[in-house]
């Protein structure tokens, strides 16, 4: 392990919330590995498959009680092994506490805060914000509106801690909605106050959803034009909205107007699930007209926008995790996705490249100090 940089970064007086020290055991390919961090931008650099990747994903893990990629809590223990442990140890206020999650052997998953377990999982989500970036993170932009929905809630619920309670009931609702719709169809018939009531439920779940989205994207969406203009250093006239039925209809009124289409489809076809984001380049949908550079460009200013936002909220930086980033920009955008990096955060940031010496040579050359950990 190599450490670059005159002394090592105070992260215990500096950063109202950041790592200092990474434990993982039976965690993907790392059977038992401790990582220290004594600077606030890191550089993790090795061949592919060495297990860069996996540390960010282990951060994320201890923030969002899950891991990025959406994988099932079996799938990250190491092969052959029965269960695994991810422990980190941060400095938050300046002062030292433990996370850990652990996941049995029977699969059971329990989360720690300063050693004291949660009842629930959801508990834990914007104890320790962090923003990743990775280069699946383009379906943000060319998939379905399913992944923009992801990303705001996402984001909305390391913000709002009511978010998540209000999105998990209506989900629910939603799932029993759809169900009485199809036995409807079975028996011939649908029972009217059943179907009421959920109606009111969905309403009352979906309408502060929709509330907080709007408030979100009213500040999200100008910042991301700001940050796209920044590293592409052009003006594309990029143009970005948030597509809901709700901005010009009662919810109560689209779900009684929907009701012979939901009825002949079995599915809840109005709501909050189906928002989405609609991006445009001069006039044109952004994901068929958009370059490649373009599209990284827009990826980049969306999770920067992202970080920025959550910021704003919380009062200090989130985490910063950037995973095989310099594969996938040119060199103008480097330089100015660094210079964001060096002069407009000042959270803990992580970043991973398969070449030390393209990331010595830019990290060297816009940071002023930084730790490189070699796999």
């Amino acid at each position: 392990m190599n450490f670059k940089g005159s002394k090592p970064f105070p992260l215990y007086f500096a950063l109202m919330v950041g790592i200092q020290q990474l434990k993982l055991v039976q965690f993907r390919n790392y059977v038992q590995k401790q990582f220290e961090f004594t600077h606030r931008i890191v550089g993790i650099v090795g061949s592919n498959g060495t297990g860069k990747t996996n540390v960010l994903d282990a951060l994320y893990y201890l923030s969002f009680t899950k891991s990025y990629f959406n994988r099932p809590d079996s799938q990250n223990v190491h092969h052959a092994y029965e269960g695994l442990r991810i422990e980190g140890l941060y400095t938050i206020n300046k002062t030292i506490v433990p996370i850990t999650c652990i996941i049995r052997e029977t699969l059971k998953k329990e989360f720690y805060f300063d050693e004291i377990i949660y009842n629930r999982l959801s508990q834990h989500l914007g104890k320790i914000p962090c923003v990743m970036i990775a280069p699946d993170d383009v379906q943000i932009i060319t998939g379905s509106s399913d992944e923009r929905r992801k990303l705001m809630d996402s984001l909305l619920c390391q913000i709002f801690p009511d978010y998540l309670k209000y999105l998990i009931q209506y989900n629910k609702v939603l799932q029993q909605r759809n169900s009485l719709l199809k036995q409807a169809v079975e028996i011939g018939s649908i029972d009217p106050l059943l179907l009421e009531t959920l109606n009111a439920q969905l309403v009352e779940n979906g309408m502060p959803i929709y509330s907080y989205r709007k408030q979100l994207l009213d500040d999200l969406l100008p910042e991301i034009l700001v940050l796209y203009n920044h590293l592409a250093k052009n003006n594309d006239k990029i143009h970005i909205a948030y597509e809901s039925k709700l901005h010009s209809h009662s919810f109560n009124d689209l779900l009684d107007e929907s009701y012979s289409k939901d009825s002949v489809l079995q599915r809840t076809t109005v709501g909050i699930h189906k928002d989405d984001l609609i991006i445009t380049i001069q006039g044109q949908p952004f994901k068929q007209e958009a370059s490649q550079g373009q599209r990284k460009s827009l990826l980049f200013a969306i999770r920067l926008a992202e970080w920025e936002c959550i910021k704003k909220h919380k009062g200090f930086s989130p985490i910063l995790l950037m995973d095989d980033i310099f594969e996938k920009l040119d060199e103008q955008r480097m330089i100015q996705l660094l210079d964001w990096v060096s002069h407009s955060t000042d959270g803990q940031v992580f970043i991973t490249d398969t070449h030390k010496d393209r990331m010595d040579n830019l990290l060297g050359k816009y940071l002023v100090e930084y730790q490189l950990i070699e796999l």
